[in-house]
């Protein structure tokens, strides 16, 4: 069965007060329903695997030869919009059901219960069949 990537970015969808700025019994609904569809998918046997993740300003990038000293930094990074917050892996029959999940996501309720309606991109997991027609 394909894998599917569900990328969550900082991109706001409908409601652009960043989650730092809402109550916190609104972040804590936001995060009871990842968890409740989490659960879901686990149990449908659907979901490989996910997290949410810290800030941007928290990460580091990496660039090494393999061979001489590793070059670490605070960036440069891609406007805030951009940079990942979390992610799911999902394994399905379909695209289709990977959309149809994605739409779940999407719908993350934020200030006051609205749904958010925050853009989720969906992107196929490469399998080996996919690397081995790049060599044929």
């Amino acid at each position: 069965m394909p894998r599917y990537l569900l990328i969550v970015d900082y991109r706001p969808g409908d409601v652009p007060e960043p989650m730092d700025q809402w109550k916190p019994d609104e972040i804590r609904a936001h995060m009871d329903y990842y968890a409740a569809l989490n659960r879901e998918l686990t149990e449908t046997g659907e979901l490989v695997g996910g997290e949410a993740l810290t800030s941007p300003a928290d990460g580091k990038e990496v660039v090494s030869d393999g061979h001489g000293a590793t070059v670490v930094t605070d960036g440069p990074f891609a406007e805030s919009k951009e940079m990942l917050a979390g992610y799911q892996i999902v394994e399905v029959e379909s695209e289709e059901r990977a959309l149809e999940i994605a739409a779940l996501v999407s719908a993350v309720p934020g200030p006051g219960g609205v749904p958010l309606r925050q853009p989720i991109t969906v992107r196929r997991v490469m399998s080996n069949a996919d690397f081995d027609a790049l060599t044929e």
